[in-house]
């Protein structure tokens, strides 16, 4: 597992090795690793090769310094641009191994040096080192810059080869806590890092800046990390596997909702990912068109048909350890009823798509049914028992014993809609984790997390509070926006602004306020539980930027909750999972090519523990 660390984090943690150790000895431990992936990047042949340092006045641009000087020792011919003033140890021992420094300024600045300083290079000789550099180094910026680079500094990252170019650190220009790369920064091949992953290199823009990461141990003594990212190796130690005595019960049982006459094919997505997901029994519950797509394309699994909103024949489909609703869901009265429903059970419930929307204007009314006018459950004003008229006297019961499940079936209000079933077998008596529970009544509060909502978000989080298990929102960014100005209130443009300047921090306010697990899908798909422990995923393709592909992630979460895993590792390894079929896909891929490539994807995990793995 990668752990990041903010600045201050390492700040504090370099501290009692600066003051113990002697003076540029921390530094020459950055130096020993840089040099040697330099080296490799040089394929280990220095002698004669063109390199170019872009030195910066602080400790990045001394590593780069010296590293620039032990690559010269070796017969490489070293240049430094430097944009200002320079480390000065670094550059006497660049110069004393025969490289060389020259001062750089943007176009149409000053052009000479004072005080006997290097002359300066003219824009075109700058062009061409760059140009014809075989490795470049650069060390303009540290951990302490702000992101945005100007004038020359801007020019040099402008110049820099991409693909022949080792960012020190961090790359020049992108926020080391926050990913955030306003206006110009270097784009590396690689990043060199030191003592612990930097925040601002796994997130947002600035994972796209860093290329390849490697890291360099110095020695630090770190604290919990505030982010972290998982590997393969990890995601195989989480993945649920069956033992000997398990049945398709024991291993796991999702209920899926979704689907509609006017959305019929996103729920055929997410029940393919949910059949690769680990749990061992799929029960999906939808209106009849959806529910007949389902059939012909998955026919493993469960289905019963409902009648839009009925929610009593939902619960009725048969005892779940797990809810996912959302895919193919039209928002509306009678989808609030299912939502309402659901949120009302103790079991892990996971929501995305119109199931967003809809949990985003309960919350907002604090999960009353008087609010709202419709639903089941909560209410700010009475207990469960007192339902409105056209919720079903019985439901409560229905909430809290289990169900059988006649295979495909509509709701049991009218025996003449009953259809022939393929699979009659009922849930084992006592099966230890089946079951719903019933919901408890939310009162008025103070509000919380810092950027507005009433009264009903305040209720609306005590709610969530008491529920006996998580729930898991899983929005895009465009979904995210208008969940957090629903329930919370936050301003849409300014909430645009924060996630383009600080996604984690972003997404840990609405998490905290919401008292939801959220998933915030992009580039690098963020996690964060109510709590504030946070993962980025690193796995995936911007090809997965496609229509339904969130389904199949719904799917699949969905399915890796009910087998047991918890919140933040279900979804987790749903995400990484999912970003490695993404790139196993071909090209242009299509959503409907993912569940058939998750084998492939899990077999690829399980593959970075197998030469670990004693033998059965």
């Amino acid at each position: 597992m990668r752990a990041a660390h903010t600045v201050d984090q390492v700040r504090a943690a370099e501290a009692p090795l600066l003051a113990g150790l002697p003076p540029g000895a921390l530094m020459q431990r950055a130096v020993y690793g840089l040099l040697g992936h330099a080296a490799r990047r040089l394929d280990r042949q220095v002698y004669g090769r063109r390199v170019v340092v872009l030195a910066g006045g602080g400790d990045n641009g001394g590593d780069a310094l010296w590293t620039g000087a032990r690559l010269a020792a070796r017969g490489a011919r070293v240049d430094a641009l430097a944009p200002g003033g320079t480390h000065q140890e670094g550059t006497a021992a660049l110069l004393a191994a025969g490289g060389r420094l020259h001062r750089v300024v943007a176009p149409g600045e000053a052009g000479l040096a004072g005080d006997g300083g290097p002359r300066v290079l003219p824009d075109e000789r700058v062009a061409a080192l760059l140009a014809g550099a075989d490795l470049v180094l650069d060390g303009l910026l540290g951990i302490g810059g702000r992101p945005g680079l100007r004038g020359a500094h801007a020019r040099l990252a402008e110049l820099a080869p991409p693909e022949r170019t080792i960012a020190v650190d961090v790359p020049s220009g992108v926020d080391a806590d926050t990913g955030a790369a306003p206006g110009t920064a270097v784009r590396a091949a690689l990043t060199v890092t030191f003592g612990t992953y930097k925040r601002g290199l796994l997130l947002g823009p600035g994972a796209t800046h860093t290329g390849e990461l490697a890291l360099v141990d110095i020695g630090l003594d770190l604290p919990v990390p505030d982010l972290t990212a998982l590997d393969d190796a990890d995601v195989a130690a989480l993945l649920p596997a069956p033992g000997p005595g398990d049945t398709k019960y024991t291993r796991g049982v999702l209920g899926l909702v979704g689907g509609s006459d006017r959305y019929p094919g996103a729920i055929v997505l997410a029940t393919g990912g949910a059949l690769r997901g680990g749990a061992g029994y799929l029960r999906v519950v939808a209106e009849a068109r959806a529910a007949e797509h389902v059939c012909r394309a998955h026919p493993e699994a469960v289905v019963t048909v409902i009648e839009p909103g009925d929610a009593a024949g939902m619960l009725d489909a048969g005892r779940v350890q797990a809810w996912a609703l959302g895919p193919g869901v039209v928002p509306g009265p009678e989808a609030r009823r299912l939502l309402d429903a659901l949120v009302a059970t103790d079991l892990p419930l996971l929501l995305d798509a119109g199931g967003l929307d809809l949990f985003a204007e309960a919350f907002a009314a604090g999960f009353s049914t008087r609010t709202a006018g419709v639903g089941v459950g909560f209410t700010t004003t009475s207990r469960i028992a007192d339902l409105p008229a056209d919720v079903p006297a019985d439901l409560p019961d229905r909430l809290r014993r289990s169900g059988r499940d006649p295979g495909l079936r509509r709701s049991g209000r009218d025996p003449g809609l009953r259809r022939s079933g393929r699979d009659p077998v009922a849930d084992p008596a006592g099966t230890p984790g089946f079951g719903a529970g019933v919901g408890h009544t939310a009162t008025g509060g103070e509000d919380g997390g810092g950027r507005g909502g009433g009264g009903g978000a305040s209720a609306g989080r005590k709610v969530l509070a008491r529920r006996g298990a998580p729930v898991v929102l899983t929005p895009h960014e465009g979904e995210f926006t208008r969940l957090t100005t629903t329930a919370l209130g936050w301003d849409a443009d300014d909430t645009g602004r924060q996630l383009a300047t600080d996604r984690l921090g972003t997404v840990r306010q609405a998490a905290a306020a919401l008292g939801a697990t959220v998933l915030l899908k992009g580039n690098r798909t963020l996690i964060v539980e109510p709590g504030g422990a946070a993962r980025v995923n690193t796995t995936g393709t911007p090809w997965l930027g496609s229509a339904g592909t969130g389904d199949v992630l719904t799917g699949l979460a969905g399915s890796l909750l009910a087998a047991g895993l918890g919140a933040l590792d279900a979804v987790s390894v749903a995400a990484h999972l999912h970003g490695l079929a993404g790139q196993l896909a071909p090209r242009p891929l299509s959503a409907a090519d993912l569940p058939a490539l998750l084998p492939a994807a899990v077999a690829r995990v399980l593959a970075s523990t197998a030469a670990h793995r004693p033998s059965l």
